[in-house]
């Protein structure tokens, strides 16, 4: 059956999208009356449907694995050699002006300029994938929705005459948090007004949301030890394994002490281990994640006594080190306002329960509008070149596609499911929207102010700038 085929949704229900489900989506609140410049969001629409089969063509090209020749195209982070290249050489094929391996190896830059002056609408197009599951978390839909979104945008500057600039970022190594904090402490973020991307996951039925995300701070417990015969002199040792699953039980313990929107997960690795050795070192790596930056550090601050506290119980040297992190999502209302605005009046419906919003992603920081990454002597702020931070207000809807029960992200069910047209279809959907946001953006200014005045009155931006 196909999707013409299939009955239109007329009821909404919080239950997750399946792909044996035969309904279309269909918009939930239709006010065509409140769609800013619906003749210039259709200019947009129609772009974009128009490159459906080069975007798929696309997609499907970065999420493929190739068991003839063995090329791995899902590639981890700071390793998106060929995704690079075929971003580069699409964007160019379309006559955009393109930078590669642009401040990183597997980075790269789309701009495009019509007339003088106007704003700068910025774009993220994420790539990476993960270790053994390929493109399980969609990284291939995230890759063409920035895309598409850049080209539909264009299409309607041109037709309408409408002055600003969009730039593209090909941003690597979302993954390990790292490739926009270090695009962002480069200077790659300066200059743009906005910043718009979206994220693929379960939901339902053609829904889009605008939950935000988790911020997170990793942590890598250095437990040194003293080796002996374990059955010899097991007293002449220093159990180092001992030391880190300590650690694991103290989190253990303190967790049902947590509010249960926090998060605390680990794992303990070894080196040179033998079952009749005492070991001497062990690794115990950690991450802490919470709703927002502030409550994350309360936590945090919870959580490194447990890493001291094992080292006194066994008598094992400890070093601590942060290695890095990444802060909440800060969704722009107003943005996500004009977005729900669009999806509701012509596409589906709005959640703010599902998308991302137990996971943790490098955007953050985008939305915060500065970088603080962790350092082996503690944690540090960088700034990028200018010397000031940038004002980012930002947008991160998650959008759903079908998935399989126990299929979320991070599954092999997930990444088989990012690559179906059904989520494809999904993409091209959350691609118009954030498009139409970017376009009043750029054609509204009493809209861009009120964009701006949420921004400069997010509590938690405030105090982290004021900081």
């Amino acid at each position: 059956m196909s999707t013409a085929d299939l009955p239109t949704q007329t009821t909404w229900t919080n239950e997750i999208w399946r792909p044996e489900d035969e309904v279309k989506p269909a918009p939930q609140d239709p006010h065509p009356e409140q769609l800013y410049r619906p003749e210039v969001l259709h200019t947009i629409e129609e772009k974009i449907n128009e490159l459906s089969d080069q975007l798929r063509d696309l997609s499907v090209d970065i999420h493929a694995r190739d068991y003839l020749t063995r090329a791995a195209h899902p590639e981890l982070g700071y390793q998106e050699h060929h995704a690079h290249d075929a971003y580069v050489k699409f964007m160019r094929q379309h006559q955009w002006n393109v930078k590669e391996h642009h401040h990183l190896n597997t980075a790269w830059e789309a701009t495009f300029q019509r007339g003088q002056g106007g704003r700068t609408i910025g774009v993220n197009s994420e790539m990476d994938a993960l270790p053994g599951i390929g493109h399980a978390c969609g990284h291939n839909l995230i890759g063409i929705a920035g895309v598409a979104v850049s080209l539909g945008l264009r299409a309607a500057m041109e037709k309408h005459d409408i002055p600003g600039k969009i730039v593209l970022l090909g941003t690597p190594n979302e993954e390990q948090g790292k490739g926009k904090v270090a695009l962002l402490e480069k200077g790659a973020y300066e200059g743009m007004d906005i910043c718009l991307m979206c994220h693929p996951a379960p939901g339902p039925i053609g829904s889009v949301s605008l939950s935000g995300s988790l911020a997170l701070r990793s942590y890598n417990a250095h437990y040194t030890g003293h080796t002996a015969h374990a059955a010899l002199s097991p007293w002449e040792g220093r159990n180092a394994l001992d030391a880190a699953i300590l650690s694991y039980n103290n989190i253990s313990a303190l967790r049902q002490q947590l509010k249960p929107t926090h998060r605390v997960h680990a794992i303990i690795e070894g080196q040179d281990w033998a079952p009749n050795i005492i070991p001497d070192k062990a690794k115990f790596t950690s991450m802490v994640r919470a709703p927002t930056r502030s409550e994350m550090e309360e936590t945090a601050g919870r959580v490194t006594p447990c890493f001291q506290a094992a080292s006194m119980a066994t008598g094992c040297q400890v070093d601590v080190q942060t290695t890095g992190q990444v802060f909440d999502i800060r969704q722009n209302k107003a943005l996500g306002d004009e977005v729900a605005n669009i999806i509701l009046n012509k596409y589906g419906s709005i959640d703010y329960e599902w998308g991302i919003g137990s996971a943790s992603t490098d955007f953050g920081n985008v939305t915060y509008g500065m970088i603080l990454d962790g350092r082996s002597t503690g944690l540090q702020a960088d700034f990028c070149p200018s010397g000031h931070l940038p004002a980012l207000p930002s947008l991160h809807p998650g959008f759903s596609i079908p998935t399989l029960p126990n299929g979320g992200n991070h599954t092999r069910d997930f990444e088989k499911q990012a690559a179906t047209v059904g989520a494809h279809k999904q993409c091209l959907v959350v691609s118009i929207a954030l498009a139409g946001a970017g376009l009043r953006v750029l054609d509204d200014d009493a809209f861009f102010t009120k964009v701006k005045k949420t921004y400069e009155e997010d509590e938690e931006v405030k105090k982290y700038r004021k900081n």
